[in-house]
């Protein structure tokens, strides 16, 4: 049985590497509930917004995914304001969607669920 995309690891990627097709990006999604692929000049990424009780304890959340993200040696764009990170993934070498993106979209998923993420604060953004 293959390795959740938790229990994976991001994969160096150059330049020529190309994206996920809509096949590909289709069967991986399921397993990432929050998350939508929007395309954004002409790119597709992997966006989730999620919420927390403060603006300390979102920035305690990047703080977090910014480890992660560090190991992985791959990085997500945030955007942070009170009580609210947004993460977008995508693979600038692909420039697209790659399997790194829905691995450490899973990866923040994980961070989200855990303790130290105060539970019950973090969750999908409501506009």
């Amino acid at each position: 049985m293959e390795p959740s995309l938790a229990e994976r690891h991001c994969q160096p990627c150059a330049g020529g590497v190309p994206p996920l097709d809509a096949s590909q990006i289709a069967q991986l999604l399921p397993d990432l509930p929050g998350w939508e692929v929007v395309s954004v000049t002409g790119r597709q990424q992997l966006v989730r917004s999620f919420t927390f009780p403060d603006f300390i304890t979102a920035v305690q959340f990047v703080n977090r995914i910014a480890t992660v993200a560090e190991q992985e040696g791959h990085h997500p764009d945030l955007v942070v304001g009170w009580g609210r990170v947004e993460v977008q993934l995508w693979t600038h070498a692909a420039r697209g969607l790659t399997e790194n993106d829905f691995i450490l979209a899973a990866k923040i998923d994980r961070l989200a669920r855990e303790p130290s993420a105060k539970p019950g604060a973090a969750g999908p953004a409501r506009s």
